[in-house]
């Protein structure tokens, strides 16, 4: 199964917006970050992106779709430079903000925080 058919696995019960939102969000990454290795968690309704198939060392973001938002996570987002105040979250290292439109994705500062998070501990494509 192409990677494509997997995700489209994990948004499938969701609404058409929440749809393309996830589908959005995943054409950011790879805007940003083309050579990004993407793993699909079908039973978690999960998906992460980074330079290899391991979530906690190797990944530096996630979405996750939800009914109102699809949920888009840093994994060391608690250690990004956020000075817009865009993460949510109390964990220790992960962050996330709830992406409610396609247009929430053109802003300046989520890209920002995007591009710093493919360099911060993250190790480099193998």
């Amino acid at each position: 199964m192409k990677s494509t058919d997997v995700f489209e696995l994990v948004i499938q019960d969701f609404s058409e917006e929440i749809k393309n939102i996830a589908r959005e969000i995943r054409n950011l990454v790879y805007k940003v970050f083309p050579e990004a290795v993407e793993v699909v968690w079908i039973t978690q309704k999960n998906i992460g992106f980074g330079t290899g198939s391991k979530k906690k060392t190797e990944h530096f973001c996630w979405l996750m779709p939800a009914t109102n938002h699809v949920t888009f996570g840093f994994n060391y987002g608690a250690e990004l430079p956020d000075p817009k105040n865009l993460l949510e979250g109390t964990g220790k290292l992960f962050r996330h903000c709830k992406i409610k439109s396609i247009a929430a994705l053109d802003n300046p500062d989520l890209i920002k925080l995007l591009k710093y998070a493919t360099t911060y501990r993250v190790p480099t494509n193998k």
